[in-house]
């Protein structure tokens, strides 16, 4: 009896001892060893993730997948970028062909129990709508009866149509098209009456369209869309970097720190920054990342905000308002923990 009571004094002595202490995961291992993050993305989402003329991908969830890299590297171009259709995306995670899933994806309750999967922090919270032409006098979802709709297989944008109009007793045949990119262009071609996707990307469709004013986005929201980065069952370590990633891109905009001021904020006294840009060490190592994570994320990224403003924001080609993707003071729903 005292001989175990002594094993599980030791035991418990160890599990204090090593409490704090960042255990390395599979695949930040394997991460670092390769030298950059496979990303899985969307092909073509115009601001979100989509390669400008020249190549260059760019989009609020390239810069998502950027910031990862800042983190881990301190260099946001160590990311290979692999374009994912809807039902390719979580196949491809699960498979370890990419490390994280950053591609507008809704966190569900399937998605992280039987999936195995694990979301991180929101970095853009969404709902879903319809677009429709305008030539047809249709101002309410409500008037859709008998519509055809362009929809993504394997998508809860599938799902949640299916379901509104089960709910409302009205009719649709639905045109299911594999990639977002041949979406639109079905929808453009006159193949469908209606597109409906999340209403960030069907304002980033209809930026696109040959004549954007043919085309209206319906005021119902019929659903609720929380996106958030994505990474695999059983590896903490590596779901904590990717999830404190995108809280630290939000707490940066709460604390009045940005790319541009970021180097002059070194020199700040308040206690909450000094830990943030890692003046004060120790939250890097408890990621398993050098001190400096936080400070190579907003130099080489920005914080939330401006890659918000960036890329989708009101002076861009989507003109989207930050609405429920303001910071928590301001109205909106982006709050992050604390980094302490």
């Amino acid at each position: 009896m005292k001989l175990f009571k002594l094993c599980v004094v030791a035991v418990a002595v160890i599990a204090i001892a090593t409490a704090g202490v960042a255990v390395a995961g599979e695949t930040l291992n394997a991460v670092k060893a390769r030298g950059h993050i496979i990303a899985g993305v969307n092909g073509g989402v115009f601001g979100f993730s989509i390669p400008d003329e020249k190549g260059v991908w760019r989009g609020l969830d390239v810069d998502t997948a950027r910031a990862i890299a800042a983190a881990v590297f301190g260099d946001a171009n160590k990311v290979k970028y692999v374009p994912l259709t809807a039902v390719q995306r979580l196949p491809a995670l699960q498979a370890k062909e990419i490390d994280v899933l950053v591609r507008n994806t809704t966190q569900t309750l399937t998605r992280s129990t039987a999936n195995g999967l694990n979301f991180a922090h929101v970095n853009y919270y969404d709902g879903q709508g319809f677009m429709v032409w305008k030539r047809l006098g249709v101002r309410s979802a409500a008037e859709l009866h008998g519509a055809t709709v362009c929809v993504l297989p394997g998508t809860t944008t599938e799902m949640n149509a299916a379901d509104f109009f089960r709910a409302n007793g009205m009719r649709w045949k639905p045109v299911v098209i594999e990639s977002t990119p041949e979406l639109s262009k079905a929808y453009f071609a006159g193949r469908c009456d209606v597109l409906t996707s999340d209403m960030s990307q069907l304002a980033a469709h209809r930026s696109v369209a040959p004549n954007p004013d043919e085309h209206v986005l319906l005021p119902q929201i019929i659903s609720k869309e929380p996106l958030c980065p994505v990474v695999r069952h059983g590896d903490d370590q590596w779901y904590d970097v990717v999830n404190w990633t995108v809280m630290a891109l939000i707490n940066a905009e709460e604390l009045g720190i940005n790319s541009k001021n970021v180097d002059k904020t070194l020199m700040s006294t308040n206690p909450k920054i000094q830990r943030f840009l890692g003046v004060t060490p120790g939250m890097g190592k408890n990621l398993g990342l050098d001190d400096k994570w936080a400070y190579n994320i907003i130099k080489q990224v920005g914080n939330y905000g401006e890659i918000y403003e960036r890329n989708v924001g009101v002076h861009t080609q989507l003109g989207l308002e930050r609405g429920l993707n303001a910071l928590w003071t301001k109205g909106g729903l982006m709050y992050a923990a604390p980094i302490r």
